[in-house]
């Protein structure tokens, strides 16, 4: 797909790290974005600054999904570009003990739930609302009607000590991945995945430093956290290269995850 003005985007998450990062490149090639988010303050700085839209969105929610399309439909027309970025995680055990204590738990079944709202059946309902849009969208010979571009994680593939939930959504969207991509073929629609390893983002902003040095340190090269800019880069490349469709990218630095 050529960008341009003509083109539109949707990017969940697009307040902050990946989804920021991705937003403000695909700007620069003169889209027009509109931001999905539930940072309100971030959110419209950011739009603010690219000249996008910030629309308040929940992804968990059909009818706050709803309402930010119609909203950024208004303003932009029809996205051919969906950017899949929101998403969240935590780390607990499926059951442990505690050593002071003795006692025993489980992992809170309302976690678990929680993640997979979020990550995996956010991301599938933005999909669906974005999908059925573009097909009012006109395509010329071969050419992209519409692009859909998802994040899912190498913990789908690495995942670690506490990540089963977290782990479980995103392998998810790894495994949808190819049906959706062959789901809107016909469509001239295409579909794919990115695998982020270790990456800058605020998720790891609270992390001490010596720590976030040790994560780097672990990446077999280069031997650094990701850049978020190295993320968009490839969100670039896939809406660019017509031939690319019903892939899982992994985006690591050959990483492979250690069990903890």
């Amino acid at each position: 797909m050529h960008l341009s003005s003509a083109v539109s985007a949707v990017i969940t998450g697009g307040a902050s790290g990946l989804g920021e990062a991705a937003a403000r490149l695909l700007a620069s090639k003169g889209v027009k974005v509109a931001l999905f988010d539930l940072n309100g303050t971030r959110g419209a700085a950011v739009a603010s600054e690219i000249g996008g839209l910030f629309c308040e969105v929940n992804v968990t929610c059909e009818q706050s999904v709803t309402a930010g399309f119609e909203q950024a439909r208004s303003a932009h027309g029809i996205e051919r570009v969906l950017v899949n970025c929101a998403g969240t995680g935590n780390a607990i055990k499926t059951a442990s003990r505690d050593k002071r204590t003795g006692l025993i738990r489980h992992f809170p079944l309302a976690d678990f739930e929680r993640i997979v709202q979020i990550n995996l059946i956010g991301t599938f309902r933005c999909i669906a609302k974005s999908a059925a849009g573009m097909l009012a969208i006109a395509h010329v010979g071969d050419g992209d009607r519409g692009v859909i571009i998802n994040t899912a994680s190498i913990a789908a593939e690495d995942g670690q000590m506490g990540q089963a939930a977290y782990s479980a959504s995103k392998a998810a969207i790894v495994g949808m991945t190819l049906p959706i991509a062959r789901d809107l073929a016909s469509e001239h629609i295409r579909v794919n995945s990115i695998l982020p390893g270790l990456f800058a983002t605020p998720l790891l902003a609270g992390t001490p430093e010596q720590v976030t040095t040790a994560l780097g340190a672990s990446v077999p090269h280069p031997r650094r956290l990701g850049a978020p800019e190295e993320f968009a880069h490839l969100v670039l490349a896939i809406i660019e290269n017509g031939y690319l469709n019903g892939e899982d990218i992994r985006l690591d630095g050959a990483l492979r995850m250690a069990g903890r």
